[in-house]
């Protein structure tokens, strides 16, 4: 017998993209509660009562709630309300923004924020001399767009006692003078020696910056995603117990997986200590249900794990192929061991040997454990080795794919392109050829490194052209260009599937968690160049109106 009460909630007058392969459009939604009850056309209409609320939607496109699948919201939300550079290019904005930000804020002890961009320093470097310059009396601690390096003063420095006698860390490089004088560029784990003195944040700092952050993701259709890194790391606090707070009192909105930090100075004796804390960091929205490995570091400072060197800016192979943190072998017997006792593995792996390490990793867990339903997921991939394209496919192992980075800009044409070589150019965000392999596709946005609008992200992904670039720009490797319906669904049912939460969403279905989006347009509709145009006009999740432009 057909369900006829009234809905509390209809959507109509589409069009309704649901997600489903069978059946990827209607016109209407009804839902009840936190569920979605019925879709089709006009018949669901049958389903508004006196006090259903009725959105028409007036030619704008419903889609199932976007999902990030690699993001640091609570990194970002503190940033917001710290020096922020993010929206700036320019040394010159980043001295106004800087200096300001110091006048405004004369009791503050350090001056920390960051989000600048490398382009706008020679080489990528910037120098404590600059910061000095500004800001004489106070240490300064700036990270970088990537978060893999820091812009520090000579004040911070001093304080950290960092000079020409002070060893490089094995994680990290300080960069230095021809005299061997640090010149205020710490790189990767090098960061650490002056970020190991900030004052930690609060609890309540925190929690605000999870409230901010969450106001922003949900204002840009984003309805959960996965925290890539719950732990202590790279002087980050770790931000569980605001998540638990917000859990726990209902302010915590989003459906949310965190992904707990995986220590790279120990080894499998700390399973009980994330046992321990899948356990207690579960409950709510909140699922504390993976392990982040962080295989390598970032192409644009040297330190992502090729399989063979970088070049100089000559073109000649220098003797530096990159970092993988973790010990290959190791990281073998750390991926089984985590796999065997249900955890999902989420790995960062931005070069080709960093990629195929973690491949590995998860060839030998498949092969000691059989297959588990652990998901696991390989973020960034930046150079895939085109060997390694079809094991993703083969071991079960998602592809996490961050759009925005594979287009054309300074950091990339000045930064990465001359120091990869032609070759390892190509192999670049292979987004087409994964797809094409078979393999699932998720995405997501590293935010605060990069803007955290997945219409940007799904843009580029499309289009493999920045939403802002000049007319004329080249396409960047243009057979690696993904459809815009297999974008979305990297944004939707693919992170959902990452997630561990494609059962209830991802698609719009009966009996699906009411978690929506409205778009201003339809995108389907128009040309591919103007898909970064579209933006989100309602989030719902669980049926609840979460943002409303």
């Amino acid at each position: 017998m057909p369900d006829t009460a009234p809905a509390d909630l209809v959507l109509t007058n589409g069009p309704v993209h649901t997600g489903s392969p069978a059946r990827s459009r209607a016109t209407s939604v009804a839902v009840r509660g936190e569920r979605v009850v019925a879709v089709g056309h006009d018949e669901v209409r049958e389903l508004i009562g006196p006090r259903t609320e009725v959105v028409d939607l007036g030619g704008k496109l419903l889609i199932p709630g976007f999902q990030d699948a690699h993001a640091h919201p609570v990194g970002g939300g503190l940033e917001l309300g710290q020096c922020d550079l993010s929206g700036a290019t320019t040394l010159a904005a980043y001295r106004e923004l800087i200096a300001a930000y110091a006048r405004r804020n004369p009791e503050l002890e350090w001056i920390t924020g960051g989000g600048w961009s490398m382009e706008a320093f020679p080489g990528g470097l910037p120098t404590a001399a600059e910061l000095d310059a500004l800001v004489p009396d106070r240490p300064v601690y700036l990270v970088n767009r990537d978060h893999h390096g820091a812009w520090v003063n000579s004040p911070a420095l001093h304080r950290a006692g960092v000079d020409a006698r002070t060893l490089d860390p094995s994680d990290g490089r300080i960069e230095r003078d021809a005299a061997g004088a640090p010149t205020g560029m710490l790189q990767e784990g090098a960061a650490n020696l002056v970020g190991r003195l900030l004052p930690p944040t609060t609890r309540e700092e925190r929690i605000t910056g999870l409230l901010r952050a969450q106001e922003l993701l949900h204002s840009l259709g984003i309805t959960a995603w996965q925290d890539a890194l719950l732990g202590s790391h790279a002087n980050l606090t770790d931000p569980t117990d605001a998540y638990l707070a917000c859990a726990d009192d209902g302010r915590l909105t989003a459906r949310v997986v965190g992904a707990l930090w995986w220590d790279r100075a120990r080894g499998t004796e700390q399973l009980d200590d994330l046992l321990a804390r899948r356990a207690a960091g579960t409950r709510g929205r909140l699922r504390s249900t993976t392990v982040k490995i962080m295989q390598d570091g970032v192409a644009e400072n040297g330190t992502a794990a090729l399989l063979g060197p970088y070049l100089d800016g000559c073109g000649c192979r220098t003797d530096n192929s990159g970092i993988s943190f973790v010990d290959p072998q190791d990281l073998k017997k750390y991926v089984t061991a985590l796999d065997a006792h249900g955890f999902q593995v989420h790995f960062h792996a931005l070069g080709d040997r960093a990629v195929r390490e973690a491949l590995d990793a998860v060839q030998a867990a498949r092969q000691a454990n059989g297959w588990t339903d652990t998901r696991p997921h390989l973020a960034h991939l930046q150079v895939v080795h085109p060997d390694d394209i079809g094991r993703f496919r083969e071991l079960g192992a998602s592809a996490n794919i961050q759009p925005l980075w594979a287009a054309h800009e300074p950091q990339m044409d000045e930064l990465t392109i001359p120091f990869l070589g032609e070759e390892r150019t190509g192999h670049q965000y292979p987004f087409g050829a994964l797809l094409r392999s078979g393999a699932t596709l998720a995405a997501g946005s590293d935010w605060p490194v990069s803007s955290p609008d997945p219409l940007q992200g799904i843009h580029v992904a499309v289009n493999r052209v920045a939403p802002d670039a000049p007319a004329g720009t080249p396409v960047f490797l243009p057979g690696q260009r993904i459809g815009l319906l297999d974008a979305l669904t990297a944004y939707t049912a693919g992170s959902a599937y990452v997630n561990g939460l494609d059962a209830e969403t991802g698609v719009i279905a009966a009996g699906c968690l009411a978690d929506l989006v409205v778009l201003d347009r339809d995108p389907f509709a128009g040309v591919p160049e103007e898909i970064g145009a579209t933006r989100v006009v309602q989030t719902f999740v669980g049926g609840q109106r979460v943002y409303g432009a």
